[in-house]
């Protein structure tokens, strides 16, 4: 019966991310900085607000967009940390995470031949959704612009058929955001333009030099906000995303999200309302040893003769593959895997524009950063006395 599946997922893959970390993760005595999930626990409180849902029977459907408590809550939150405003009852929908946030965004406002226009590297979560829609991923090189997704780079790729503009920023692999200046620039542009801004700003709680701003405070007609708390608050697993638009958007990707999930998960959504008031400040913690780790690695980096461009934000860094090591991005990461017992993930799951990188999370201990990089430095030391002979 496989004739009779659809042609566009039969050709979609596993993300490369999780596939090379499936691929290895039997191995033993392996320090794998491969998973972008932070190595904190929950917080004890949110975990509390959880337990107390269950005894609570808290277990039945809510409103399809959540508890009005809780989406009261996430507008208060974003217009606390980012100047952002939403009517919590027409304009804001609790979602299974992000990912589907995403998902219902896409297939909201996609249709046959249209165009989206994304950094690369990026993300790999974005591009099998367009697909699917029978839309048309568009990538921007942005290599050489210091990983910066900026309005100059875009203009040219910009067409009749553009949808779409995804922004995630802080970036996942690159860790590279967007300043103000930049983001206001890129408004002013679009403000006259039919095409969408998706801001996928799930790592906004995360940035370590300046505070995050969101496209939306300047172009808020026209952008879709992505977020939720599986990295702000170490919640990967209780699934809980947010979509932010206005009114007039929110009411439609409403429907798509009603016959996805009908809602999401009741006893997260407490859980997440702790998180979004009580625990509003919960971040500031994991952030401070994020910064601690991202200094320490950057200086192992540096010292490696590595090129790396320092992340703003997010706990990733995107790695050039040393020009002495003749291997693809996913034959480099294989073989360190093999010879010094770490796996990082090959530059390749982030498109095309990835290839010839690596990218190494940092939401690990910093003895296990140690450990790591220690035997990440003894392999390029070996490969480099090989290649020289």
């Amino acid at each position: 019966m496989e004739h009779l599946i659809n042609q566009r997922v039969k050709n979609i893959e596993i993300s490369g991310i999780r596939k090379f970390f499936n691929l290895v993760s039997h191995m033993e005595d392996l320090i794998s900085f491969t998973i972008g999930q932070p190595d904190f626990p929950t917080p004890e409180h949110v975990k509390l607000a959880g337990i107390e849902a269950i005894k609570e029977d808290f277990t039945s459907y809510t409103h399809n967009a959540g508890t009005i408590e809780l989406r009261k809550a996430a507008c208060d939150f974003v217009e606390k940390k980012y100047d952002l405003h939403y009517k919590p009852e027409s304009e804001v929908i609790v979602t299974m995470g992000a990912s589907e946030a995403i998902d219902i965004a896409f297939r909201t406002i996609l249709t046959e031949g249209a165009e989206v226009i994304l950094p690369g590297p990026i993300y790999p979560g974005y591009e099998p959704i367009i697909r699917m829609m029978g839309a048309i991923p568009v990538h921007v090189d942005i290599r050489a612009n210091h990983f910066r997704f900026t309005l100059e780079l875009i203009k040219p790729y910009i067409t009749e058929k553009t949808r779409c503009i995804v922004l995630p920023y802080p970036s996942n692999p690159t860790g590279v955001s967007l300043s103000e200046v930049e983001l206001r620039e890129m408004a002013a542009f679009f403000r006259d333009k039919d095409i969408f801004i998706l801001a996928d700003e799930i790592y906004s709680e995360l940035t370590f030099d300046k505070p995050h701003k969101s496209i939306a405070s300047f172009l808020k007609e026209k952008t879709i906000v992505i977020n939720g708390l599986s990295k702000s608050h170490s919640m990967t697993g209780w699934r809980i995303g947010f979509l932010f638009a206005p009114e007039n958007i929110a009411k439609h990707i409403l429907k798509v999200h009603q016959y996805n999930v009908s809602c999401a998960n009741s006893i997260a959504q407490k859980a997440a309302y702790e998180a979004l008031t009580a625990g509003m400040d919960d971040a500031i913690t994991m952030k401070k040893e994020y910064l601690a780790r991202r200094e320490y690695v950057y200086q192992r980096l540096i010292s490696m003769g590595l090129a790396v461009v320092k992340p703003d934000g997010a706990f990733y860094f995107f790695v050039k593959i040393p020009s002495s090591v003749p291997l693809n991005s996913f034959d480099f990461a294989l073989t360190l895997v093999q010879k010094a017992k770490v796996a990082v993930v090959p530059g390749s799951a982030f498109s095309d524009y990835g290839e010839g990188y690596f990218r190494l999370s940092f939401a690990c201990s910093m003895e296990t950063l140690k450990q790591g990089l220690d035997r990440m430095e003894q392999f390029l030391s070996n490969e480099k006395k090989i290649t020289l002979t």
